[in-house]
């Protein structure tokens, strides 16, 4: 998934850096990811530790991080189901084309028209099976975690939710297939939970906490606001050009508040050792970081230039490359 702030480029820094303050050895470790996002961190460790707690308060986070973390077994009929659902033909009468499409009337134009019919249907009969009781628990959030993934794929847009291209690129063009979102096989049992993450910190423990929290004002449930209608997918008045639904405003992406939440969250943590991942572009400062994790025990921190990607402004199409700085800021409690 394209998505903002992601740590798939820098995961070989961050292993490191665990590797060197914690050790290799992990198999006895709880990790959790507790800004989860799409989830990519707490992947990469599902396979070495003994247990991931993952979290995030936006939905469709819960949802990728349901099925890429929770899910640990074989689905048996996972295939069958997917063939089953694209399989079934496009309707008129769903909530993202009569919303988010530009034939319905609606001015948007997130997916074409045959795209926004299929993703209604296919997400009707997934809550259809489960209200039936037709699949389990882990099959939903599978199927709903592939039909996220595989929308992405064909959004209409320059990168996020925030706004939709005037015309269909051709990745929107192409015939909506639903893939499987694959997750690792193993013995663990993990947890995951969609909380706000200052709240569900007083009440987990473990080895590793790593926090990825907001760097900016920008607020992710406006950005991504498409992906929790699509997995929510319950009736509301979209509102204003881009058909905005309500959502959450974070603490870390605010000037005034970023830091009194920062200092609470590593107050209340119960965890060795505190891992945050911070760029040189965000809100809190490397003073106001190595000050308040300075509090609560020993303090280092790592550092890595790497090349992120912004979409020109002009086309909404091209990328540029920027170089910035990402620190890696650790506590040991």
């Amino acid at each position: 998934m394209n998505y903002i702030g992601s740590k798939f480029s820098l995961m070989p820094f961050l292993e490191s850096t665990i590797n060197a303050i914690v050790g290799s050895d992990l198999q006895n470790k709880v990790f959790c990811d507790i800004f989860a996002g799409t989830g990519i961190v707490g992947r990469t460790f599902k396979q070495r530790v003994r247990k991931v707690i993952s979290n995030d308060w936006e939905y469709y986070s819960y949802v990728l991080n349901r099925n890429y973390i929770g899910n640990h077994i074989k689905l048996d009929e996972g295939d069958k189901l997917l063939s089953e659902l694209n399989s079934i033909e496009g309707i008129e009468d769903g909530f993202i084309y009569k919303n988010y499409c530009y034939g319905s009337g609606s001015g948007r134009q997130y997916f074409s028209d045959e795209n926004g019919k299929k993703i209604d249907a296919i997400r009707k009969k997934i809550e259809e099976w489960k209200n039936c009781g037709e699949i389990s628990e882990d099959l939903y959030f599978f199927l709903l975690a592939s039909l996220l993934e595989s929308a992405d794929k064909l959004a209409n847009t320059a990168s996020v939710y925030g706004a939709f291209l005037k015309h269909l690129k051709s990745s929107a063009q192409k015939t909506f297939n639903l893939e499987p979102a694959v997750y690792s096989i193993n013995s663990n049992t993990n947890e995951v939970y969609c909380s706000d993450a200052n709240e569900l910190i007083k009440n987990i423990e473990g080895d590793i906490l790593y926090l990825d929290p907001p760097y900016n004002s920008r607020q992710y449930g406006a950005n991504y606001h498409l992906l929790n209608t699509i997995a929510e997918y319950k009736p509301f008045t979209p509102k204003g050009k881009t058909g905005l639904r309500e959502y959450h405003r974070s603490n870390y992406c605010g000037k005034k508040t970023v830091l009194l939440s920062f200092d609470d969250l590593l107050k209340n943590a119960q965890f060795k050792f505190i891992v945050l991942s911070y760029n040189n572009e965000g809100l809190m400062s490397l003073d106001d970081i190595k000050s308040t994790m300075s509090k609560y025990g020993r303090y280092e921190i790592f550092s890595q230039e790497y090349h992120r990607f912004q979409a020109d402004k002009e086309s909404n199409r091209h990328h540029a490359a920027i170089k910035t700085t990402e620190y890696l800021h650790v506590l040991e409690k």
